[in-house]
């Protein structure tokens, strides 16, 4: 009978009310996420294709930048052109499994986001440590494995996320007043006891947590100490500035992703609603607009490359005349 009772309860459709408060200024929220969506899709896709068609940057470091490249696409493309079709059309419909999905894919790749940039920075600590070792350690099917360990530690987190959501009757209406189907919120307009939720939702962030920034904090000590140790100047100040580079992007990655959560958990009704989702939105956005920006003007080799490519594209179009 409750079996019959919860499906009966669960709706066709759900309603993502965008951001509250904020309905009358909908198209100036469109324009600066559709710029920066933009931003993200070139730039991602542009360091994508660099590193595909350059052999010389055939390298562990810049295939884990390449795969944070993919990883970034598919975490904004998941809720972005949501978001954006609520603002310009102010279509707000989105079918039940469709939101599932959309939980789903947006969980996973946040979580596989944190795991590609702990090895990136795995990968600068081999460099860095262990030099001569480095081709020997870092190999194809090593990075294949840990790319496709990475994915599967993110799915194994969230699949619990649909299942007990999808087990909830939704007796509160359908409306969620959020631009796309965030696990807490969905969960939030049903009748049932979130609690597990919310606790599990903790418990896999604190393990994400509590695995990969200890593993970037004791791997950037000793990168740092190795980088300290170099005798030549040049070869210092490239270590520093490839970890730059890495900081810059765990900075933009980490404390939007970890304001959005516990705020939404905890200091939900002493920070207004508007600026938590619009802090949800930018925390899936700025890693993907950002990163390919912070990479190409910190890494030498890419900045030659893009040079290079566009220097080349020039004369290529000159010859035709």
């Amino acid at each position: 009978m409750s079996l019959l009772n919860v499906s009966s309860l669960t709706p066709a459709s759900l309603i993502l009310n965008g951001i509250p408060g904020l309905e009358e200024v909908n198209l100036c929220i469109f324009f600066p996420l559709f710029t920066m969506y933009s931003i993200a899709l070139t730039g991602n896709f542009g360091l994508i294709y660099l590193i595909y068609s350059e052999e010389v940057l055939h390298r562990p470091m810049y295939i884990f930048l390449a795969l944070l490249s993919f990883t970034d696409v598919l975490m904004c493309t998941s809720t972005i052109p949501n978001t954006l079709f609520i603002s310009w059309f102010n279509f707000k419909k989105i079918d039940f499994k469709a939101c599932l999905a959309q939980m789903f894919f947006v969980h996973t790749f946040t979580g596989m986001e944190s795991g590609v940039l702990v090895l990136m920075v795995l990968d600068l600590y081999i460099a860095m440590c262990y030099p001569l070792r480095y081709a020997t350690i870092l190999t194809n099917v090593v990075i294949a494995k840990a790319g496709m360990l990475t994915f599967l530690r993110g799915v194994a987190l969230v699949i619990p996320f649909i299942f007990l959501t999808k087990r909830f009757p939704y007796c509160k209406g359908n409306v969620i007043p959020h631009t796309y189907c965030d696990h807490i919120s969905v969960a939030k307009i049903s009748c049932g006891n979130v609690q597990i939720n919310a606790i599990y939702g903790l418990m896999v962030v604190l393990l994400i947590g509590d695995f990969d920034i200890p593993c970037i904090t004791v791997s950037y000590t000793m990168i740092l100490w190795a980088a300290v140790s170099l005798s030549s100047a040049d070869a210092r100040q490239k270590a520093f500035s490839t970890c730059t580079a890495h900081i810059c992007a765990i900075v933009i990655t980490y404390v939007p992703a970890f304001f959005t959560f516990f705020t939404h958990r905890f200091g939900w009704h002493t920070i207004p609603s508007h600026i938590h989702i619009i802090m949800a939105n930018l925390y899936l956005l700025m890693p993907p607009t950002m990163n390919p920006i912070v990479y190409g003007v910190k890494t030498k080799q890419i900045q030659k490359r893009v040079i290079r490519f566009f220097f080349k594209g020039r004369e290529n179009s000159s010859h035709k005349f």
